[in-house]
């Protein structure tokens, strides 16, 4: 997600014949590009702006700024990285699960960049709109590092794996965050690799498969504990109940 500005990101080969949900995402920011490109007054309603979210309840804001682009150059990169990366990831998880993911994560960036807005250095970000898809794309980043971390990836004129270049962009919004001649722009796409990494280990089980497994040792020591009980019986018999 970018404040009027595109996104500096490089890209992996490409992932063959578009999905659906991608085409979809891709044909919907075009359309919208196109229609406020003679409106720029909805940019004032449904681009992101923390103050009418929480004054006014203008919480569709959350959504609707992700369908927003600023520019040429802003949505072209936005949905080059969807695609390049979405499409795989689409015919990986279905559909259903794709969707869930894009939005939970561009609404997540949303959600990081009205909360850093409160903070003292970000005073200017929280009256002004902020646009883009590129909270939802690294999301979709994070999750393509996941799944294919050793997936060469361009990153200016050097292919490397793609868990660096999602160590290098998650390092650079991380920095950027707390800058505020940045604007505080990549709280978004920070935001939405966080949002993205739990929902994806919930979502898919691993974080909540963890969260059992732990609570299900810990009652098992305690258990062991309370009956004195060591991996090979009793401490009474002497090692000889097997």
């Amino acid at each position: 997600m970018s404040r009027y500005a595109p996104s500096s990101l490089s890209y992996s080969f490409g992932p063959g014949p578009i999905t659906f949900a991608v085409k979809w995402i891709i044909i919907t920011n075009v359309a919208v590009f196109a229609v406020t490109s003679f409106m720029p007054s909805a940019f004032e309603y449904f681009g992101l702006i923390p103050r009418d979210v929480l004054r006014h309840g203008w919480v569709w804001q959350l959504v609707t700024y992700m369908f927003l682009h600023a520019g040429p150059l802003h949505i072209l990169f936005n949905m080059l990285g969807i695609w390049m990366f979405g499409v795989e990831l689409e015919r990986r998880w279905g559909t259903q699960f794709f969707l869930r993911y894009y939005f939970v994560s561009g609404i997540g960036g949303g959600i990081t960049f009205l909360l850093i807005s409160l903070l003292p250095f970000a005073s200017a970000a929280y009256v002004t709109p902020a646009v883009g898809a590129s909270g939802a794309l690294f999301g979709l980043l994070l999750a393509f590092a996941i799944y294919y971390p050793d997936r060469p990836v361009l990153l200016l004129l050097v292919f490397v794996p793609a868990k660096v270049f999602v160590m290098v962009y998650g390092g650079i919004a991380l920095l950027n965050t707390f800058q505020p001649s940045r604007g505080v722009a990549d709280a978004a796409h920070l935001g939405g690799m966080i949002f993205g990494y739990f929902y994806l280990q919930g979502g898919r089980g691993g974080f909540t498969s963890e969260i059992k497994y732990r609570y299900l040792k810990w009652k098992m020591n305690r258990l062991r504990r309370k009956f004195d009980v060591y991996s090979g019986g009793r401490s009474d018999y002497n090692g000889k109940f097997h």
